[in-house]
């Protein structure tokens, strides 16, 4: 481009800057996620030479030419005026729908050669957006043709990424239409011709990136706003790194919404690739390449053949390397060790392991992470890289070598606030049937010495920092009044999860809570799960139900706070009937403000208040004869409870089953029972509802939340019309900075 008179304006890209890094959706997160950022060099500089990191480390990037600055011409006054007359005309609702689209058709024409000075006009882009929306798909994919060899220029623009961002989604939708595949595919394979003429500069882009990632979706044929390739940590991350829900099939996670271009998919990947061997240490430690990178990962997550491709390429070694008896040079294994302390590199690690062929994530475990465990563990960066593998990690062996390294340093680890660590190796302890005694022995040795009483371990994990920061651990108190550490809860959640015979320190400790400290950690979104989490253990029913004593006096209390409503269900569920009704009769105290709660009316429901403050006899009753059933069923079709404790997470979920498993696929009733059973509805009865107003139920049909003792499915489903994402994990943090 020309640059004409002191009307020239240079393309508007970002260098140095990170003023504008958290808006490329106009109000856009830094995805930095939980690793602390850097205090220097935060923006991308495609300078040679050496740089810093968010480690103070230098990098390498003399393999890497900066691309020249590019300038563009000012869009001239009367295509302004047009296009400003067009954006008043949208604005002013003077069309119909089937005006509108032959007006964007018309008026995209009016593009032709100005492409690029108007996508990337502040102004104009937005009426662009508008218009590739709205168009026809073949002026839509002429539009695109025509600005095909400036798309790279327009996508790493502020505002001309927006344009290319929406051509590419108008595009998706589209592909639900007939007989428009071939022109869509024979458009984007020109601009993937473009594209992989240079990659490197929009994979390191803030923005053009972001447009590279959406082009990968939509040749997979996955949503555009999937939070699984948009980098956006989901709420079930944590849930299926810790077991609390089984992991997703591969299948599940790049399921076809829209039509894919796979051979598209491949051509993109393989240009990338093919320059990413001579940029990889610029790609290595690039916070937007690291991106697109995970992006491309996730993508190809079924394809073994191409990960067998890729992921030596990043790792910077040889395929033979890995998966031969080949040794990896000690100099690689070196590098490859320091980025893992990068931000950047370490994200990127983390998806290698999860999506690496098992032959390669065995290779990667013994030849670079061996002896080199509780270094990177101690990193603030590193550390998440080590909980990725120990989440991954497939059988006893590995285990063992995880447990050697670090199995006598949980308390240094705690102590360095690597919490997540202990908590993953805790994790795939319970999974893999491996350790746990040991393991629950460490854990407990970290936290209270041999001649100390095994109540204190509790809730020194429950507040974990408070108590490796005191200097006086000995005299160490609960802290009344501080929230529960998030990482600490999920320890002993999964503690919970083991063998009773491995436990018996916590289950002394928890039961030994005073009333006030079970109170305070049942109003704690922590506390409460690991609470409920132990009325849902192997423990006894007596040591269950002194717990729920505790609470007594409170529930009504407890009941209108947003997470101790879920600890009241599940005492009810774990209480005798003479416990049950204390729990009803405190809620019915407070029944006028639960109907005005969120989690109310589920709870009221759930456990007929109504119907015991209308007719407490008739409740009782039900409550007594739905206990004789249960009994009845268990004494002729066994209970769970006397055969060997399987802690795996499919066993797991049919823990408080008291059929046996021969009877459930038999019959219908065992599967009748088992709801039932976690139900404190009467068993075979609906009788005794009273339900309020339809107007007030349906206001609070959103509230529900999972359980392997609870069956709201079909209230989850009803709130699905009207919100989305409403997890029950999502609740905790998503991912602590350990």
């Amino acid at each position: 481009m020309v640059a004409i008179g002191s009307a020239a304006l240079p393309l508007r890209r970002f260098e140095s800057s990170m003023e504008d890094d958290g808006s490329y959706k106009r109000g856009r997160k830094k995805m930095g996620m939980s690793r602390k950022p850097e205090k220097q060099g935060q923006g991308r500089s495609f300078d040679a030479g050496v740089s810093k990191n968010a480690s103070g480390r230098g990098s390498n990037r003399e393999s890497y030419s900066a691309p020249q600055t590019v300038v563009r011409k000012q869009a001239d006054p009367e295509t302004a005026k047009y296009f400003s007359e067009i954006a008043n005309l949208f604005e002013s609702d003077g069309i119909d729908i089937e005006e509108r689209s032959s007006l964007c058709s018309n008026a995209l024409e009016e593009t032709r050669g100005k492409e690029l000075e108007l996508a990337t006009d502040y102004i104009i882009s937005h009426t662009l957006q508008t218009l590739v929306e709205g168009c026809e798909v073949d002026c839509l994919c002429a539009f695109l043709r025509s600005c095909a060899k400036n798309f790279p220029l327009i996508a790493m623009d502020k505002s001309g990424s927006h344009v290319a961002e929406s051509a590419i989604r108008a595009l998706s939708k589209h592909l639900q239409e007939s007989d428009v595949y071939a022109v869509i595919e024979d458009t984007l394979n020109t601009i993937c011709k473009v594209i992989v003429k240079n990659p490197v500069d929009l994979m390191c882009d803030c923005y053009g990136s972001h447009v590279l990632r959406s082009l990968l979706s939509l040749f997979k044929g996955v949503p555009l706003d999937s939070s699984e390739f948009r980098m956006r940590k989901s709420s079930s991350a944590l849930p299926e790194r810790f077991n609390f829900k089984a992991p997703r099939s591969d299948a599940d996670v790049s399921r076809h919404v829209i039509p894919g271009f796979p051979d598209l998919l491949k051509f993109l990947v393989s240009g990338m690739l093919k320059c990413a061997r001579n940029n990889i240490k610029t790609l290595q430690v690039d916070q937007y390449s690291s991106l697109v990178l995970q992006t491309t990962l996730k993508l190809l997550a079924e394809d073994e053949e191409e990960l067998l491709q890729i992921i030596p390429i990043l790792i910077g070694c040889t395929r033979e390397d890995i998966v031969e008896e080949n040794s990896i040079e000690t100099t690689i294994v070196r590098d490859v060790l320091g980025l893992m302390k990068e931000t950047a590199f370490s994200h990127l690690m983390e998806v290698v392991l999860e999506v690496a062929p098992e032959v390669l994530y065995n290779g990667i475990f013994s030849k670079i992470f061996r002896n080199s465990l509780f270094d990177l563990s101690s990193h603030h960066c590193g550390n998440f890289v080590i909980q990725a593998l120990i989440s991954h990690t497939r059988d006893q062996d590995q285990m063992e070598m995880i447990w050697e390294e670090l199995g006598s340093k949980f308390k240094d680890l705690l102590k360095m606030g690597r919490s997540g660590v202990i908590a993953s190796f805790v994790a795939a302890s319970q999974r893999l049937h491996s350790y746990e005694e040991k393991c629950c022995q460490a854990l407990a040795a970290a936290v209270h010495s041999s001649n100390e009483s095994s109540t204190c371990i509790v809730p020194r994990i429950l507040f974990l920092d408070g108590y490796f920061n005191c200097e006086d651990k000995s005299n160490w108190n609960w802290p009344s009044g501080v929230k529960m550490h998030v990482m600490g809860s999920l320890i002993l959640q999964e503690v919970f999860r083991f063998q009773i015979e491995f436990i018996q320190p916590f289950i002394t400790s928890i039961t030994s809570l005073t009333a006030d400290n079970v109170l305070e950690a049942a109003k704690d979104p922590g506390g409460a799960r690991v609470i409920e989490a132990f009325l849902s253990s192997d423990a006894s029913a007596k040591l269950k139900r002194r717990l729920v004593m505790r609470l007594r006096g409170h529930f009504g209390e407890l009941a209108l706070h947003s997470s101790g409503s879920f600890t009241v269900e599940k005492c009810f569920t774990t209480g005798n009937i003479s416990q049950r009704e204390v729990i009803v009769s405190e809620l019915v105290a407070v029944q006028s403000e639960l109907w005005n709660t969120r989690q109310g009316p589920h709870l009221m429901r759930k456990l007929d208040v109504d119907g015991f403050a209308a007719r407490p006899e008739q409740w009782r009753s039900r409550q007594e004869s739905k206990q004789s059933t249960l009994r009845d069923f268990s004494a002729t079709f066994g209970s769970s409870e006397t055969k060997p404790s399987n802690n795996s997470e499919t066993e797991q979920s049919k823990k408080s089953s008291f059929l046996s498993d021969d009877y459930k696929k038999k019959s219908k009733v065992g599967k009748t029972v088992d709801h039932h059973q976690a139900s404190p509805a009467p068993f075979l009865s609906t009788t005794g509802f009273k339900r309020k107003p339809k107007e007030k139920e349906q206001s609070n049909k959103k509230f529900a939340r999972n359980s392997v003792d609870e069956d709201v499915s079909k209230v989850k489903n009803k709130s699905k019309k009207k919100r989305h994402g409403d997890d029950a994990f999502s609740k905790s943090p998503k991912k602590l900075k350990a």
